[in-house]
């Protein structure tokens, strides 16, 4: 993927889990790498921001889109593989 829109985002609330593709240059040629970014929206005042800092209330949700992102991640690199 040329873009930097991620592949597929887990949202569950306000927090989310977004995987993005990178295609790099191996020893054996190309590799498909995924990384997931972890995020949790908030206001301040009127306008929307992104933290990656969790409370206590949020860690629930912010691994709930963790094991999403992580079976996503396991069933591309099953396909990629196999």
């Amino acid at each position: 993927m040329a873009s930097n829109a991620p592949e597929k985002t887990f949202r569950i609330g306000l927090v989310s889990a977004s995987v993005f593709v990178n295609e790099i240059d191996g020893d054996g040629g190309k590799r498909t790498i995924r990384n997931v970014n972890l995020q949790r929206r908030y206001r301040d005042g009127d306008d929307w921001k992104s933290s990656t800092s969790f409370g206590l209330a949020d860690l629930p949700v912010a691994l709930r889109v963790l094991q999403l992102a992580q079976a996503y991640v396991e069933e591309r690199e099953a396909e990629v593989n196999s």
